[in-house]
């Protein structure tokens, strides 16, 4: 659990956190041919291997092989982006990455006996990094299916929609800390009556169920993070 915790801390850190728009464009662009593919494989070799070297066993080469198949897998991504609509070319990346995870930690358990120690401090600084930057991602994501000419950037404070979905996943994820569930039907309610002026503009039904998606999909992460992070924190060996 401990190197599951920290190999996927390592992938979203490297892939939401440490990666820049522009490498991300260039990338897209030239492919294999892009520097910055590489340099993204270097980040996640040197990511895990500050987060495992403190291991009794070395795992070298759990290094290697995450830092290339990242580069591989990037590079065919990219590769084959215009074949393949966005959403669908993100869920395979991501399904290939956490398949090469699990596969070097199946393979690292039949190296060691079962005697691992557990760290508060991954399973909170993953599920704040989930919270935060992978969240925005998958749902900016998910929305860009549809457009609506009210939702434009112009239209509104820069990144204002992302950091109000921040806090209040930040909010949701506390609440559930604190059994207290039904603080969080209130804090719909409230974001409800404050996007009452935006549902009310709507001559068709396209604005509010762009709105109900949206926030749905921000909660409903939120609810799953925190659940996630619960049960993680219950199988600790206190």
């Amino acid at each position: 659990m401990l190197l599951f915790t920290r190999l996927i801390l390592a992938h979203v850190l490297g892939d939401f956190v440490l990666q820049p728009s522009r490498w991300v464009q260039h990338k897209r662009t030239h492919h294999f041919k892009s520097p910055y593919l590489y340099l993204h494989g270097l980040v996640h070799g040197v990511l895990i291997y500050f987060l495992i070297f403190t291991f009794t066993y070395q795992p070298w080469w759990i290094v290697l092989i995450i830092a290339i198949s990242h580069m591989v897998i990037d590079g065919f991504k990219n590769l084959l982006a215009d074949r393949f609509n966005p959403r669908f070319s993100f869920l395979i990346d991501q399904v290939l990455h956490l398949l090469v995870i699990l596969f070097c930690v199946g393979e690292y358990y039949m190296a060691l006996p079962f005697d691992f120690i557990f760290n508060n401090w991954d399973h909170w600084l993953l599920a704040l990094v989930l919270l935060t930057f992978v969240s925005s991602r998958v749902i900016q994501i998910i929305m860009s299916k549809w457009s609506l000419p009210e939702d434009e950037p112009e239209a509104s404070l820069s990144k204002a929609g992302s950091y109000i979905g921040i806090l209040e996943r930040l909010f949701v994820f506390g609440f559930i800390l604190l059994n207290q569930w039904s603080v969080i039907g209130l804090l719909i309610a409230a974001k409800s009556v404050f996007r009452f002026s935006d549902l009310s503009r709507a001559k068709d039904r396209k604005l509010t169920e762009y709105i109900l998606i949206g926030t749905l999909l921000s909660f409903g992460l939120a609810i799953l993070i925190g659940i996630g992070f619960k049960y993680a924190q219950n199988s600790l060996p206190y």
